[in-house]
């Protein structure tokens, strides 16, 4: 008799359309790097990211909108962005979904800019965040980059949307 095998949460997956081409830096973008860390605050070396952003003027992008990324081995991950603009009364953000082992479905999240604090406070998104947790949805200067963590749980665990 054939042994079954572990039933799993996530995965194993196919791997076509896993792995897309890299966006290409273009002018006036920036690199947002960051890490996937799981609620100890270890890397999270096998989760997979997808990140849609609007263009400069805040309307969605038929090209270069969409990016899917896989994290390297210490949950490390960059993207080539433009910032977007603002769309009505939501401030500048990106949107990101996050799969990782564990989760049954993927999570989602925005990333605002340290930048457009005015801004924030007419996004109505954001103003449905608790105060105290606003901070876990801002990525922060990094040199000429950005920079944004994702913690799945634990004391500074990103907010999540349901979407």
């Amino acid at each position: 008799m054939a042994e079954l095998t572990p039933s799993q949460t996530v995965g194993p997956f196919f791997h076509l359309g896993l792995t897309w081409p890299r966006v290409p830096a273009t002018v006036g973008s920036v690199i947002l790097s960051g890490q996937v860390l799981d609620g100890v605050g270890a890397a999270v070396p096998d989760a997979l990211l997808e990140l849609w952003q609007a263009d400069a003027a805040g309307a969605p992008q038929p090209q270069g909108g969409l990016q899917r990324v896989a994290v390297d081995g210490d949950g490390r991950f960059s993207f080539s962005i433009v910032k977007p603009g603002a769309a009505g009364t939501a401030a500048p953000h990106l949107m990101l979904a996050v799969f990782a082992r564990g989760l049954l479905r993927q999570v989602h999240t925005r990333i605002y800019f340290p930048e457009d604090g005015a801004l924030h406070a007419s996004d109505s998104v954001l103003q449905r965040v608790p105060a105290a947790r606003r901070a876990t949805l801002l990525a922060q200067r990094d040199g000429a980059g950005l920079r944004f963590d994702i913690h799945l749980q634990g004391p500074q665990e990103t907010v999540f949307f349901d979407v």
